[in-house]
């Protein structure tokens, strides 16, 4: 296991000036966000002009691209899969093997998810890339046994597994061990009941007990900080401190 961070650690920059604070930080390994909307790049510009993107992803100052977070929006079922299928393009040809990509929103129809999931996994898997299904309050997966069985039902289907809403939210107190056989990649920040995100040691994320239980699966990806600027905190010492804790535990 290796530690990274997401760039929108640092949501407000250029992408470039991002990575300038992530290596400053000592980081080595980061997570770029293809959002659509608050990503460093969007989906839309990497179907427009792959080669441009691919450009993009390979000025990070040093730094190994983990993973892509992937979050598109054209209700066009057509388009939103070309956007996705030149995503898979852009992580084969930057060496990515990671696409965090977001459940659906609750009361989506169950067989209508598998599809949508079975047809990214087989996108990916034409460019030897592979799908992590965030784990997310909200939506389907906020469900721990839910996310298994997408898993279980989509050959070639992992999780992206981020412990905060199984501690904060509706599933509070959930018991997520099951999934952790699936998981492909982690986001991390801590956490409490009462909040998502609070103060790096003010949380209750058990850290050490989360990477004995990836360990006994052989997990051997990212542990990626996903910490959110807020106001009246200081940033640059947040993200230190989380390096530093679970550097500590690997």
């Amino acid at each position: 296991m290796f530690v990274a961070a997401t760039s929108r650690c640092f949501p407000d920059l250029p992408l470039e000036d991002a990575m300038h604070r992530l290596v400053d930080l000592e980081y080595s390994y980061v997570e770029l966000m293809l959002h659509e909307t608050g990503g460093h790049i969007k989906p839309s510009e990497i179907l427009a002009d792959l080669d441009r993107a691919a450009m993009l992803c390979r000025q990070t100052h040093r730094m190994t691209v983990a993973a892509f977070s992937v979050d598109m929006e054209t209700p066009d079922e057509g388009l939103y899969y070309r956007q996705f299928a030149a995503i898979c393009k852009l992580a084969k040809a930057s060496k990515v093997v990671t696409l965090t990509v977001r459940s659906s929103e609750l009361g989506t129809p169950f067989n209508a998810e598998i599809e949508r999931l079975r047809a990214l996994v087989a996108l990916a898997t034409n460019e030897s890339v592979r799908v992590g299904l965030l784990t997310e309050s909200g939506r389907m997966t906020q469900d721990p046994d839910t996310a298994v069985v997408f898993c279980d039902n989509v050959k070639g289907l992992g999780i992206t597994l981020d412990p905060s809403h199984y501690v904060f939210g509706p599933q509070a107190g959930a018991n997520y061990e099951p999934m952790m056989k699936h998981v492909y990649h982690v986001r991390l920040r801590d956490t409490n009941q009462s909040s998502l995100q609070v103060r790096v040691g003010q949380g209750e994320v058990e850290y050490g007990r989360l990477v004995n239980q990836l360990s006994k699966c052989r997990y051997d990806r990212a542990l990626c900080v996903d910490i959110i600027p807020q106001p009246d905190i200081d940033q640059m010492a947040e993200m230190r401190k989380m390096r530093l804790l679970l550097e500590s535990l690997l």
